[in-house]
């Protein structure tokens, strides 16, 4: 019983509102197992049942299930470079608040001791409904959950000492994930790559990330740095990237790729930068177009060879990724399937744009681990 008391509140979960004889079909239970299930999980605070909207077809008619109103919720965080955004999620995925703040040019120290002030104020509101915490972080994390985030300066951070001493106790799952990783699982889920037995994704920033997910799962690495395809040498083998390699693919499709084609020097905000550019692409500027033809057949090739490596059958873009599908689809596609085998070019894995925002992709993604990992625990 236990074991379909879980499956069924994941199958709520990933499909809120479903009717109560969908899930019983789901879960393949007869009705009356599916009323027993139901009836405990709602004596225990965790579903409520709701009238369906009428189908106009004959029969008992059935009722939806969704999360209780004053059920479990999960506190997912998302901290960027510049700033920090906290969301309480409630099964289902829907959002029941939301808070955030700017960080900018803050070393680590001040950001954590903000967040946990923050975290401190909600618990006194929310209190024993926040179950477990999902973070989601601009660099490596480790196994251990510690963070190395060069580009931000902070190193070695342990991420565990985000919570305030107070919620010891109260949250007894904690999970934490590199942005562009947990980004790929929630499009994996909610986005565009849902139903993707192979999926990629890949986000482009202040450099380039992404992760590879399988059945719902992303690929972690034994040192939490997969996804790091940025640093495959699919660039120019003339260019030094900060990370200490040469050729790295990230230097030759983000913001500074395009700069040194343009002759400009390194831009101070990169992402900003190549927006601009891009836009001016985008209006017929022929210098601009230039170069962004040029970034997108790198980032075309890239995606042909991580397409050739991991035979994934779709690909998701995010951040600029998604300004460049916008703009240059043309030069993206002819590089895509140029660099394919011959096994791939009939049907070509879709490049699609992700349909998670750069700010929703990480945060949904932090909340979505943070579900998965709290579920077994409630029943």
């Amino acid at each position: 019983m236990t074991t379909r008391s879980t499956e069924l509140l994941r199958v709520v979960h990933h499909r809120p509102g479903v009717t109560r004889a969908d899930a019983a079909r789901l879960l393949g239970v007869g009705t009356g197992a599916a009323t027993e299930l139901v009836t405990k999980l709602s004596r225990a605070s965790l579903l409520v049942q709701a009238p369906a909207a009428p189908s106009g077809s004959r029969g008992r008619p059935t009722t939806v299930l969704l999360p209780h109103p004053t059920g479990p919720l999960v506190l997912a965080l998302a901290i960027t470079h510049e700033t920090w955004r906290i969301d309480l999620v409630e099964l289902g995925g829907a959002t029941a608040a939301s808070w955030s703040q700017r960080h900018a040019a803050t070393g680590w120290d001040e950001v954590r001791a903000a967040v946990t002030a923050a975290i401190s104020t909600i618990l006194i509101e929310y209190g024993p409904r926040i179950r477990a915490a999902g973070v989601s972080v601009p660099g490596t994390v480790s196994r251990t959950l510690h963070l190395d985030a060069s580009t931000a300066g902070w190193h070695d951070v342990d991420l565990t000492t985000l919570w305030p001493a107070e919620a010891a106790g109260v949250v007894g799952v904690f999970v934490a994930g590199n942005d562009a990783t947990l980004a790929a699982t929630a499009e994996s889920r909610r986005g565009a790559a849902a139903g993707a037995s192979v999926a990629l994704h890949l986000r482009i920033e202040a450099g380039l990330g992404g992760a590879v997910v399988e059945n719902g799962r992303p690929v972690i690495g034994a040192r939490g740095a997969a996804g790091e395809f940025g640093h495959m040498p699919f660039g120019d083998p003339a260019i030094r990237c900060p990370c200490g390699a040469s050729g790295c693919w990230g230097t030759a499709v983000d913001g500074t790729a395009l700069a040194r084609l343009l002759n400009q020097p390194p831009p101070r905000d990169e992402v900003t930068y190549a927006r601009r550019v891009i836009t001016a692409a985008a209006r017929g500027d022929e210098a601009e177009l230039a170069a962004v033809r040029a970034v997108g057949a790198a980032l075309g090739r890239g995606i042909a060879g991580l397409v050739n490596g991991l035979d994934a059958d779709l690909v998701t873009l995010g951040g600029l990724g998604v300004d460049l599908l916008t703009t240059v689809p043309e030069s993206i596609e002819a590089a895509y399937r140029d660099g394919l085998m011959l096994i791939h070019r009939d049907a070509p894995p879709p490049v699609l744009p992700a349909t998670l925002g750069d700010d929703e992709g990480p945060i949904a993604g932090a909340a979505e681990e943070a579900w998965s990992a709290l579920l077994p625990h409630l029943t």
